[in-house]
């Protein structure tokens, strides 16, 4: 077995994000080398790998050279140049998950398709490769109000997805490739991490709640466990991992679903890296979403995921009205809550609804979690001085 561990060994992670970030506090602690390529020179995981590059994530030749001098590639972002993955895997370095997971993954389009191939339950939907062909769709009564459009590609916290109730809502749109999928009545927005290593080891994490803002489309809230019943759970981990058997993924698989008014489960998106709706898991669970990442691409035995205890997470994302150099407005008063733990990303400049950080309140009382969630909420304001 490869010595990962205070030795030669180098783990390439594509991609500098937060998530990447929170990857390397694991790495850390396990004293495993790492390199991260990322477009900015301030990416919040610059400071914490043993070597880091700056480049464009999409350009074959700096993701292929970069790729090269590792021996484990993962990523942190799907927006990631697949071509040079495929070559770095067919010259035999070990790449997780596997390029053809993400060429799936990257497209929405090619995603519902794969879904319907596989006889994945997931909301009806239509494509089309742009904005003229939806509006003659619509002429025709071939598709009708309302209804959620995705932009294919380039979708990610929100941006690419619209709810359109009516005509002038049309307007909104982007002229890409698109799907239009039927607005679907739920009861909860749910998500599920599934976990896999080489070996085909397979593990669940206890199914999240999701609460989302209503006009930014973002996740706001999660709940761990889901206040769902028991039946609806453990359907709703039967999906995921039937979600992660037929992409035969290795890593970590956000699975998001819909939880519906009879209780069906269907898959809404899925996401082949540490996710939003994990991220609780780093004062919840036995094993944290990014560890437990770390031990499945390294082919290394998996970890508990059940809870410690329960857990609500809050997004911190920049308030509506600035952009400038982040101030964290009252960050001292939430730190005097019981349970309290912020997470600050590192990302010096703020801008409407760009994700600056979270905050996990871990208690056994999830609905006392979920009021101090709550007033952490109202408190902190990330804005500029």
């Amino acid at each position: 077995m490869t010595s990962y561990f205070s030795s030669d060994f180098k783990l390439a992670v594509v991609g500098g994000g937060q998530l990447g970030k929170m990857l390397l506090y694991e790495t850390r602690k396990f004293d495993i080398q790492t390199r991260v390529l990322d477009p900015s020179p301030e990416a919040p995981a610059r400071l914490a790998a043993n070597y880091f590059e700056q480049g464009d994530l999409m350009d074959f030749d700096t993701v292929y050279n970069f790729g090269k001098e590792a021996d484990v590639i993962t990523f942190e972002i799907e927006a990631v140049n697949v071509e040079a993955l495929e070559r770095l895997q067919a010259e035999g370095k070990s790449v997780y998950p596997a390029p053809e997971t993400l060429r799936k993954i990257q497209n929405k389009g090619d995603q519902k398709d794969f879904y319907t191939e596989k006889n994945i339950p997931t909301a009806p939907y239509t494509r089309f490769e742009n904005l003229e062909a939806l509006k003659l769709s619509l002429t025709a009564n071939q598709i009708s109000f309302p209804f959620v459009w995705k932009s294919t590609t380039g979708g990610y916290d929100g941006k690419g997805v619209q709810v359109v109730r009516e005509q002038k809502d049309l307007d909104k749109l982007a002229d890409v490739p698109c799907i239009a999928e039927t607005m679907i009545p739920f009861k909860n927005e749910l998500a599920v991490i599934v976990v896999r290593n080489p070996k085909g080891e397979v593990k669940t994490y206890p199914v999240v709640e999701m609460e989302f803002h209503p006009e930014a489309n973002q996740v706001e809230y999660v709940v761990c466990p889901a206040r769902i019943d028991d039946a609806v759970a453990q359907k709703a981990r039967e999906v995921a991992t039937k979600v992660s058997e037929a992409f035969m993924h290795v890593g970590l698989l956000a699975v998001e679903l819909f939880q519906t008014k009879d209780d069906e489960i269907l898959v809404n998106e899925v996401a082949p890296r540490p996710h939003n709706s994990g991220h609780y898991s780093i004062e919840g669970s036995y094993t944290n979403q990014f560890e437990q990442h770390l031990r499945a691409v390294l082919n290394l035995p998996l970890g508990e995921t059940a809870s410690k205890t329960g857990a609500v997470m809050v997004n911190l994302v920049g308030e509506e009205g600035y952009q400038g150099d982040v101030y964290y407005e009252k960050i001292q008063d939430i730190l005097a809550l019981e349970g309290v733990t912020p997470h600050i990303y590192g990302k010096r400049e703020t801008r409407p609804f760009r994700k600056m950080g979270h905050v996990t309140i871990a208690n056994s009382d999830l609905n006392k979690a979920r009021a101090i969630a709550e007033k952490v909420k109202q408190t902190i304001r990330v804005i500029t001085k």
